[in-house]
């Protein structure tokens, strides 16, 4: 079974705080001789050791000088930077508001040929109707009190939704059954969506699967994620998106989704269960 994203996120932080405590105790200083001899708070080593502070990179640079292998500092410091960019705290990147986020990310759609999404909370994000991304969106500002750019927002995932009509771009989404129901918008706009699902199901570069609410699985509902190829996993939770770049992480997700697949309906069986829930608005 997949490990939890935030959990992956966390080992990377932890492997760099290993390294660097394992240092220390080759280099035979205690926390306080560290602190000491890089001018910190006596207990700073003790918390980046612990991984409840993350080293900057001047950190690392001073705890590599202080353990006299400042030829290491380079390699950890790229391996911190990507141990943090795995973990992006929605708020930190919403914090100018979600167009930017949108058009940032066009080049990674474009030069994605197969996409794989799990979808187990709202339609994905590629193939969402403009009045469905609004009511996304609109959540999404109002939950995090981040600046009211919806409306450029979503011009901005439909501009980046292109992928889905335009160059040579493959699409395997699997969606939860109880997505079809989520009103995360008015029940208007929920049905255009639906009836969109039902266009872009035709579609020769979509295979859309859908997993019913009673199917027999073998992996549990996990958290939204967007496969790009073989390169890179963005997993959505909460707080948080994280993306893995990990190729035993990826295999893992692709894996997951597999198995995923095994348990949806596709074609006739996918179709009518669309149009059981759009009858039910």
């Amino acid at each position: 079974m997949p490990t939890s994203p935030l959990s992956t996120a966390q080992a990377a932080r932890a492997d760099v705080a290993s390294q660097l405590d394992a240092m220390r105790r080759d280099a035979g200083l205690t926390g306080h001789d560290l602190a000491v001899r890089c001018g910190w708070h006596k207990s700073k080593a003790s918390r980046i050791a612990r991984t409840r502070t993350a080293p900057s990179d001047e950190d690392i640079r001073a705890w590599c000088h202080a353990c006299g292998a400042d030829e290491r500092a380079a390699d950890l410091i790229a391996t911190s930077r990507t141990a943090e960019s795995m973990y992006l705290h929605w708020r930190q990147i919403h914090r100018d508001g979600m167009r930017r986020v949108h058009e940032k990310t066009v080049p990674l759609y474009e030069r994605t040929s197969h996409f794989r999404v799990y979808a187990s909370n709202v339609m994905p994000g590629m193939i969402q109707t403009a009045g469905y991304a609004t009511g996304v969106l609109r959540s999404i500002t109002t939950f995090q009190g981040t600046p009211d750019d919806v409306t450029d927002a979503v011009q901005a995932r439909l501009n980046r939704s292109r992928v889905l009509r335009e160059g040579n771009h493959r699409f395997g989404l699997l969606l939860e059954e109880a997505v079809l129901y989520y009103q995360v918008c008015g029940e208007a706009e929920l049905a255009g969506q639906l009836r969109y699902l039902q266009e872009v199901m035709a579609r020769p570069n979509v295979s859309l699967g859908i997993i019913p609410f009673g199917a027999r699985r073998v992996v549990w509902p996990l958290e939204a994620f967007y496969a790009f190829d073989d390169a890179q996993v963005a997993v959505e939770t909460l707080t948080a998106e994280v993306n893995i770049t990990a190729p035993g992480e990826i295999r893992t997700y692709l894996k997951a989704f597999r198995e995923l697949a095994r348990s949806a309906v596709y074609g006739v069986e996918a179709r009518d269960r669309i149009v059981r829930a759009l009858a039910t608005l």
